[in-house]
């Protein structure tokens, strides 16, 4: 039987097919307020903002492509049961072969209604903007189907059950300092291998091992030194 392994992904990972981090230098919240066009309070407030800055993003997803990193994962699999948790909201994981993905933020090809969060709608590619005045087919406004600041992280009890499961852990790009998914690492059970992928890593417990790169060069190395273990 394969062993499990889950990755946990953030922005790092998507950062070498061009999709702009938030937190870095010239990333997105220096050029949009976060909490105008990624809060709760935002989109009360202005919603024609917020439907315009997630058009705007799903118009540069469309021109990006999965990155050897993204790709890499995707091979994991025929040696491992590959879960990836990914805090990204773009399907780059999707697009590279992934098959069992979970969004903890949110996906942006996907609106949902306003009033019956339940009903989740994916986009298609040749229409991708919405507007305030944007219906469902019960007549029901629409908004991104995104995590917005303020709101609950509903995947987050899922994905802490999964790092629980690992055989193998995974951390690949991200500042672990967005909760509640920089805490995921926590769930994991004692003795059980972890990796931590990043060019500017953050502190982490002495038992991790710390691959300090890209995401597509630490995946790569991963791979081989994965393929060691398995041998």
């Amino acid at each position: 039987m394969k062993k499990k392994l889950v990755i946990s992904t953030g922005a790092g990972m998507s950062a070498e097919s061009g999709i702009s981090t938030f937190r870095d230098a010239g990333g997105l919240w220096e050029k949009y307020p976060v909490m105008d066009v990624a809060s709760a309070d935002g989109f009360a407030r202005n919603p024609a903002l917020v439907h315009e800055f997630y058009n705007r993003r799903r118009h540069d997803l469309q021109k990006a492509e999965p990155n050897a990193g993204h790709r890499g994962l995707a091979d994991l699999e025929q040696m491992f049961d590959v879960y990836v948790i990914t805090q990204n909201v773009d399907d780059l994981h999707e697009r590279a072969g992934s098959t069992h993905v979970m969004h903890l933020h949110g996906e942006l090809m996907k609106i949902r209604s306003t009033t019956h969060p339940e009903r989740v709608y994916t986009l298609d590619p040749k229409h991708l903007d919405t507007t305030p005045e944007t219906r469902d087919r019960y007549g029901d406004p629409v908004r991104p189907h995104i995590v917005f600041f303020q709101e609950a992280v509903p995947m987050m009890e899922p994905a802490a059950q999964l790092a629980s499961e690992a055989d193998i852990f995974v951390v690949i790009g991200t500042s672990l300092n967005v909760y509640p998914a920089a805490s995921l690492m926590q769930y994991v059970r004692p003795g059980v291998p972890v990796f931590y992928i990043d060019p500017n890593p953050a502190p982490v417990p002495p038992h991790v091992t710390v691959l300090r790169t890209t995401a597509t060069e630490g995946v790569r190395q991963l791979a081989e030194i994965l393929s060691g273990l398995q041998s």
